[in-house]
């Protein structure tokens, strides 16, 4: 490998002659000297060319450069190098489609995503995967604390997931198969092996929705656990993961935030929480609409009640638990006391559905009596019932998209902006 210093280390080679490596940001032609910034993945560094010296080389190009490290309270991080010996590693760079070294973005997203192995090369665009990667490692290290044990499941199934979703399907062989939607049916298996079990992995739904919070391919986060009393044991170690994720954030991308001009939410010891029914008679006495018989959440209320959280109890994340259980998948627990409710979860953060989760049937004759209900065969899901005929304890998960996540942390109007190489209705390249 090439041996070489960091361009956020140079303030520590002051007096020393060193190496460095990476992309030409920009080169600046003044009237008596000629500066080149190198970026790399630390960041920028300054280097300053003899006066008799040219370069018109291209931005992007890939350079060595050795020479001697000198402080500049005006040079990125301090400190420049000076007296250098420039050496092409690449050959010449074609032009982005616009300047990557401008501080602002000028050009707009379906630009961007169609050059996506130029333009991510931004910094800000390249700080929202920083905090994407930080969030994913703070949601392992959250886990792994908490006993939980790392999982891989398959992304090629015989059945759908969530019974009525949208699914890819492909030839196995000959045979149907599908895309996996969640881990689902794995990691609930996986309950009776480990106890406790996550996954970071892809998803994949064959979503018909053209929005900013849809994708075709996400990647969830992913966590199930056993011997639960009920969702609220559930709920709790979700609130653990996000805290986890928010730490890891501020431990490892902060520049990137800063970058960004984001702002990290504070985590409460307890997220305040909602029945789903307080949650549309509250929205019902807002707004003046009859929202009581709804099955689920729209949009617009998912804003305000993340607005009247913020404003009541102070919080950027609100659970709201005990959905309808017709708008959940058909391995959610009933809510004994409320019959036609169920024990189940959305976390919502600032205006959006983050995560959701529940308590999952435990007894293999719950699941057969909740297929039939729903006017299900039970054949397509007999690898996924075997479990439950050999015992499982109370369980329940939840599971976390990404990209929603870092969007929403970010300020993303779009999860296309915080997703590498987007997959949606209408993109499938690059």
């Amino acid at each position: 490998m090439i041996s070489r210093v960091l361009s956020a280390d140079l303030p520590a080679h002051i007096g020393e002659r060193v190496t460095i490596a990476g992309w030409l940001h920009r080169r600046r032609d003044l009237k008596s000297v000629t500066f080149l910034v190198i970026r790399d993945r630390s960041g920028l560094a300054q280097v300053v060319l003899p006066p008799a010296a040219t370069c018109d080389l291209p931005e992007e190009t890939v350079l060595e450069v050795e020479g001697l490290v000198v402080a500049n309270p005006q040079a990125p991080g301090g400190a420049e190098l000076t007296e250098p010996a420039v050496t092409q590693l690449s050959g010449l760079a074609k032009q982005p489609p616009f300047d990557l070294y401008r501080p602002a973005l000028t050009a707009a997203l379906p630009t961007i995503l169609d050059h996506a192995p130029a333009t991510l090369r931004h910094p800000l665009l390249r700080a929202g995967f920083e905090v994407s990667a930080a969030s994913a490692a703070g949601f392992r290290g959250a886990l792994d604390r908490l006993g939980f044990t790392e999982v891989f499941t398959p992304k090629i199934v015989e059945s759908a997931t969530e019974s009525g979703a949208n699914v890819f399907r492909l030839d196995y062989f000959g045979r149907p198969a599908y895309l996996a939607q969640s881990p689902q049916f794995f990691k609930q298996a996986l309950v009776g092996v480990f106890e406790r079990v996550y996954e970071v992995a892809p998803a994949f739904r064959a979503e018909p929705s053209d929005t900013g919070r849809h994708l075709a391919q996400f990647t969830s986060l992913d966590a199930e656990l056993g011997f639960i009393t009920d969702h609220f044991d559930v709920m709790a170690i979700c609130r653990d993961a996000v805290a986890g994720m928010v730490e890891s954030v501020r431990e490892r991308a902060s520049s990137a935030m800063q970058l960004l001009s984001a702002t990290l939410p504070e985590v409460p010891v307890q997220i305040p929480h909602l029945h789903f029914t307080e949650a549309l008679k509250l929205i019902s006495e807002a707004s003046g609409e009859d929202v009581t018989g709804e099955h689920d959440l729209a949009p617009a209320h998912e804003r305000w009640l993340c607005e009247w959280s913020a404003r009541e109890h102070g919080s950027d994340l609100l659970f709201v638990h005990g959905y309808p259980l017709v708008s959940k998948p058909f391995y959610t627990y009933p809510d004994p006391a409320r019959p036609g409710y169920s024990y189940g979860f959305d976390l919502l953060f600032r205006g959006v559905e983050i995560v959701s989760g529940g308590q999952r049937l435990h007894r293999h004759e719950d699941y057969l009596a909740a297929l039939a209900a729903r006017g299900e065969n039970p054949e397509p899901y007999a690898g996924y019932l075997q479990a439950f005929e050999h015992g499982m304890p109370p369980h329940g998960g939840f599971a976390m998209g990404l990209e929603r996540w870092t969007a929403r942390l970010t300020g993303a109007a779009n999860v296309r902006q915080v997703t590498l190489f987007p997959r949606d209705l209408h993109r499938l390249s690059p």
